[in-house]
């Protein structure tokens, strides 16, 4: 039943073509990274700022709008002897693959008919790695505000806000909280505050496999001082995956209690 409902949510999101222009816009911008004389190291890296901007605001605002959209599609469901679990994980499946898809698709053909070298796959590879994690994140968290608010305007809204408060206010928390107690050993508070935001989480992991120091920021040079390059990586990947748990966990508890 999962199969079925997922290959029916694959052909109505394709139908609908944002899919091909969000796989067309990360192909183009690759393409002309390359094309503007970068490496594949050089390109992935430039990539990063925008994946970690670019996912989480497509992937809350379309999970959202996805599932308000479908509301009397599941209520049309749920008359049958379809179980609720199943209707969810095809549901949740039809989005975020489609979506992981077309962004590992957009990114790595660029690097396929370039030639990009071992290195550059390497980081390429991680890269598509943090933007799929970061998009079933979002797509989880939309789901489950979706699901938590019946008022669309009142679940978009949060959605807004929260992928701008991990976006943009988070960091700035983090930068007055070093300002207002520079006087104190402000290492590990910060390495327990990055904890919380899964953007800072794959901006850390990408940043600690690019080796890049100038670009580190307080929290990446933290990890990597107080951590080491590979335990650094091990503690964010695994906080990630955390970060990946808990709001799918949610919208599938929630979605097996609503009423509809």
């Amino acid at each position: 039943m999962i199969a079925k409902i997922l290959k029916y949510q694959l052909r109505d999101v394709i139908r609908s073509r944002w899919i091909i222009a969000y796989a067309l816009f990360f192909l183009g911008l690759t393409d002309i990274l390359f094309r503007f004389g970068g490496d594949g190291v050089r390109v992935a890296t430039s990539m990063m700022n925008v994946v970690l901007i670019v996912i989480p605001l497509a992937s809350i605002i379309l999970g959202a709008f996805y599932l308000y959209n479908t509301r009397e599609y599941i209520e049309m469901l749920l008359c049958h002897p379809v179980k609720r679990h199943q209707l969810f994980w095809g549901m949740f499946l039809g989005l975020g693959l489609p979506l992981v898809l077309a962004f590992t698709g957009g990114v790595m053909v660029p690097f396929i008919y370039h030639g990009a070298g071992p290195e550059a796959w390497t980081a390429a590879g991680m890269l598509t790695f943090t933007g799929s994690m970061l998009t079933v994140i979002f797509v989880g968290i939309a789901y489950y505000l979706a699901l938590r608010f019946d008022d669309r305007i009142k679940g978009l809204g949060l959605a807004l806000v929260i992928c701008l408060f991990f976006t943009v206010i988070y960091d700035g928390i983090i930068l007055l909280v070093i300002y207002m107690f520079a006087n104190y050993p402000l290492e590990k508070p910060v390495l327990a505050l990055s904890l919380f935001n899964p953007i800072d989480l794959g901006r850390i992991l990408l940043l600690l496999q690019f080796d890049i120091s100038a670009l580190m920021g307080l929290t990446g040079a933290v990890f990597r001082d107080f951590f080491g390059t590979v335990l650094g990586m091990a503690i964010a990947l695994g906080s990630l995956l955390l970060w990946l748990f808990v709001p799918v966990y949610g919208g599938f508890r929630r979605f097996l209690y609503k009423d509809f």
